[in-house]
């Protein structure tokens, strides 16, 4: 129950009745794919740091630009994307610097995205005695959507997510994937332009995780999707641009494909002995072990590999380790 009503106060503070109210379109106009609402739409974040109690920086001189599409915000556990989202939704005030949605500065003015927000918290609770339509209705008309259309987009959203056939079924019954696919159904019940969804897929399992990707890959469009995760699997497929951050920095944003150019030619595959290995991970930087049976299967990431090694082709995982790596060195030189 305590979850259940910080989701609500939370989408509450994120969408205020009255914005919802005016912004909402004719029924007839409402649909599933995004589209354009006179050109496209911009988030700008510019310099943005936030210092909470204790002089503790979770953000330091963040900036990115986005326009439509899907950008995947990674980094480990504690690099401050929560707080990002907290703040890029409207729920946190930066300390320094500045939001802009559309060239409005939402300091001064937050309902200028709320009304057109959908957002995804990391702890999403639902009332588990309640079923998927009586759950979405219930916040539809906490955003202060039209009753009649609002049933009409829940049945849309239930097909989306497909949850049709289980939307009777009480919430409490329901796995991890579906009751993340029934967060991101309330996040759409406006259609929004933003979608912000953190750490969606933690907990999941794997063939759920694969769902909730297509999904998201399925939303994008003229939208901006940011998805915030530690996972790199949950961007490779999604992700039009990458943003990696570490303790609260901006190390590198740019398409996957560049990411990839970066460490083209430094990613090797050395076959040890496991006895080796723990002394193999203290000389060099290793991005993934497989053991077979001739022994240890190492990808090693650097300039130097070590005799014998073999270059390979680099994926998205050696490419965000890369770059972490030579952040790290550079912040402690």
């Amino acid at each position: 129950m305590t979850n259940l009503k910080s989701t609500a106060e939370l989408l509450l503070r994120v969408i205020p009745f009255s914005s919802a109210v005016n912004a909402l379109p004719e029924a007839s106009s409402w649909k599933l794919e995004a589209f354009s609402r006179g050109g496209g739409v911009q988030l700008t974040i510019e310099n943005v740091s936030k210092r909470y109690g204790g002089g503790n920086w979770a953000l330091r001189d963040f900036s990115l630009q986005l326009g439509p599409g899907v950008l995947g915000l990674l980094g480990p556990n504690g690099a401050g994307k929560t707080t990002l989202m907290s703040i890029l939704a409207t729920i946190t005030r930066a300390t320094e610097g500045r939001v802009s949605w559309n060239g409005t500065d939402l300091a001064a003015q937050p309902d200028a995205l709320r009304a057109t927000l959908g957002y995804l918290p990391q702890d999403f609770g639902v009332y588990p005695n309640l079923n998927a339509v009586e759950f979405l209705e219930y916040l539809a008309a906490v955003k202060g959507l039209d009753a009649a259309a609002s049933r009409r987009r829940v049945d849309e959203l239930l097909r989306l997510v497909n949850l049709a056939d289980v939307r009777k079924r009480p919430l409490g019954s329901y796995s991890g994937g579906m009751k993340q696919r029934i967060g991101i159904a309330q996040a759409l019940l406006h259609d929004p332009q933003l979608l912000i969804v953190d750490e969606p897929t933690a907990g999941l399992d794997p063939e759920e995780r694969v769902r909730f990707r297509n999904l998201l890959s399925e939303l994008s469009g003229e939208r901006i999707i940011i998805l915030s995760t530690h996972i790199v699997s949950d961007v490779e497929a999604t992700a039009t641009d990458i943003a990696l951050i570490s303790q609260g920095m901006l190390v590198a944003h740019a398409s996957p494909e560049t990411l990839l150019q970066r460490v083209e030619g430094r990613v090797w595959e050395w076959v040890l002995p496991s006895a080796e290995l723990n002394a193999a991970r203290q000389r060099y930087l290793i991005s993934n072990t497989a053991r077979r049976s001739d022994g240890v299967h190492a990808r090693v990431l650097g300039d130097a590999p070590p005799d014998g090694a073999q270059r390979v082709a680099p994926n998205l995982e050696d490419a965000y380790l890369y770059c972490l790596s030579q952040y790290r060195a550079g912040a402690t030189a």
